[in-house]
């Protein structure tokens, strides 16, 4: 749910998610970073839906020429900011993925990565559509969810955050298939390629999927 983000896993507590994260997850979050790195031009303007603290956004600098990245919870942005100082090359914003305060064909490349899509807890057709809005024509738009490959280890990571008291306590009857499911009402699925092609068919887009590191599978969109 959305609130569970906005209200109880946010900023410090965000953060802390992902310095306890095993080796292999390490691996994983970076895979992610280096394939949008690689999607992205020196001229680009980058928007990074669901940025957090600015985990990712930070890194994006490394190849963008701006980097704007927007969050539901105001913690999470006040932290991004705190993180990147005085830096006028980031801008960070409280905003919602499905009502983005940003004119038509703005941005170079639009991101929503770590299974953003399934997190943000909104209609994915309402959240793609309003990226492709935003995205100049010739853009680029990366969502990204979990591969099934991925699943142990990513299972190890929530347990690991469960034993922290970052999320509740795991419902291991309820969690299964890809899902997983905590006490406190906490919820996370995923998307298979498939259904990332089904959903980007309503558009009129170009469409590929990419599996990277044997933990991420990618809808790469190329706004017509």
């Amino acid at each position: 749910m959305t609130n569970y983000y906005s209200n109880l896993l946010n900023s410090n507590k965000l953060q802390r998610c992902y310095e306890i994260a095993p080796l292999r997850v390490k691996q994983f979050l970076g895979a992610e970073i280096d394939f949008v790195l690689n999607n992205i031009g020196h001229n680009d303007v980058v928007l990074d839906l669901g940025c957090g603290y600015g985990r990712v956004a930070i890194r994006l600098l490394e190849k963008a020429k701006k980097v704007v990245g927007i969050d539901i919870s105001k913690d999470n942005i006040r932290l991004a900011k705190k993180i990147v100082k005085t830096n006028e090359n980031y801008e960070f914003y409280t905003m919602d993925a499905i009502n983005l305060k940003f004119a038509d064909n703005f941005f170079d490349v639009v991101i929503c990565v770590q299974n953003g899509i399934s997190a943000f807890k909104v209609n994915p057709l309402k959240l793609i559509e309003e990226s492709i809005r935003v995205t100049r024509k010739g853009g680029t738009i990366l969502f990204s969810s979990y591969s099934e490959k991925f699943w142990n280890d990513r299972l190890k990571w929530f347990q690991i955050q469960a034993e922290h008291g970052l999320i509740g306590e795991i419902d291991y009857k309820q969690t299964k298939n890809g899902v997983i499911i905590c006490k406190d009402g906490f919820k996370a699925m995923t998307y298979s390629g498939q259904e990332f092609i089904k959903l980007a068919s309503n558009f009129n887009v170009q469409t590929t999927l990419h599996e990277i590191d044997n933990s991420s599978i990618f809808c790469k969109i190329v706004v017509n």
